[in-house]
């Protein structure tokens, strides 16, 4: 006969070991088809079924996956992107330079970088041309074009007063024979003419590609009127090209030493260069100017008339060891600073007078 506790402990009917801890309730699901194990092959969760206790999202990175210690499946949706090679072999290696010079850039596309290039000298020719613009336009302050210059230049024999062309009186500070300074005083001025007279012939036949507009000369004597020089300023029709290449066959030719083209005098009557002619030509000097259209020559002698042989130029005469008349006189340094004073005021009035006029 059994008792209670046999009848409890009876092999038919024994309960099941009790566990140390209660298990936890099931959470109650919504009735859904069955779906195949989370271990089986090929396996593609629900992103509303819990996996591992962490309800899924659509799609994880991999970042977040390895953060969280996940493991994800591999999507059979969705192919795993081909690894790429490194670019190597130039400037644009792995990617190209980035914005600070390093790589990891993105390389630009040759069809951009060609429109940038472009773009880049558009705009360099836009404000050159708008610079360039400005300076020979009619902005204040600009420059005058050479163009301007040769135009103001051919009007100005008649305008500029005669004392600023040719002053009344020149200093040549250092000008004179050993560095001395030397004086001159303008004793006449002759009427603005053609340039016929003004040149020997082959003199003339040289100066002929330039043309003649005008010729106006003036004629000096120095402080103690022992020498004469006349300077004459010839204003020319030709326009830059032809004075650089007269400047040019000048240079070259060294036609400015010849003694057969020399400039001739301006012998004015009751003045100290009465007898101032052909023969009593001593020294000269030719200067053709580029930036104006104009020839300024000066051609000195002795006040008493007394006849030259042995004429020189002011270049050679006043080389050191130079042993000539018109060297051991001062000649040649009347006919140099005269000339170099001239072409000067010559400037400034020029300047002054395009100045008023623009």
């Amino acid at each position: 006969m059994s008792t209670d506790a046999e009848q409890a402990h009876s092999p038919h009917d024994t309960p099941p070991p009790r566990p140390a801890h209660p298990p936890r309730p099931a959470p109650e699901r919504p009735s859904a088809p069955p779906s195949r194990a989370a271990n089986a092959p090929g396996f593609t969760p629900d992103p509303e079924t819990p996996v591992l206790g962490v309800r899924a999202k659509a799609p994880f990175s991999r970042g977040t996956a390895e953060a969280s210690g996940t493991r994800v499946p591999p999507q059979p949706s969705t192919p795993p992107r081909p690894s790429v090679p490194p670019r190597t072999g130039g400037p644009f290696a792995n990617g190209g330079p980035s914005a600070n010079g390093g790589p990891g850039a993105r390389r630009r596309p040759p069809s951009r970088t060609a429109a940038a290039a472009a773009s880049l000298v558009l705009g360099l020719g836009l404000l050159g041309g708008a610079a360039a613009g400005s300076w020979l336009g009619d902005a204040p302050g600009a420059q005058p074009s050479t163009a301007d210059t040769y135009a103001h230049a051919r009007s100005a024999w008649h305008s500029i007063p005669v004392d600023d062309l040719f002053p009344r009186t020149l200093r040549g500070k250092g000008e004179g024979p050993g560095g001395a300074d030397r004086v001159w005083t303008r004793i006449a001025v002759a009427p603005d003419s053609s340039c016929g007279g003004g040149f020997d012939p082959l003199l003339a036949k040289a100066l002929a590609p330039v043309g003649c507009k005008r010729l106006v000369r003036a004629t000096y004597t120095d402080a103690t009127s022992t020498s004469v020089t006349t300077v004459g300023v010839l204003i020319t029709t030709s326009g830059p090209t032809g004075m650089r290449a007269l400047q040019q066959r000048f240079v070259t030719e060294k036609l400015d030493e010849r003694t057969d083209l020399m400039p001739r005098t301006y012998a004015a009557k009751g003045t100290a260069a009465a007898g101032f002619g052909d023969d009593q030509r001593a020294s000269w000097r030719i200067r053709i100017l580029t930036d104006a259209p104009a020839v300024i020559y000066t051609v000195t002698g002795f006040a008493d008339g007394r006849e030259v042989t042995d004429p020189q130029s002011a270049g050679e005469a006043t080389q050191r060891g130079a042993t000539s008349a018109p060297a051991q006189s001062g000649l040649g340094n009347d006919a140099r600073g005269i000339a170099d004073a001239i072409e000067s005021g010559f400037r400034r009035a020029l300047a002054t007078f395009t100045e008023t006029t623009s």
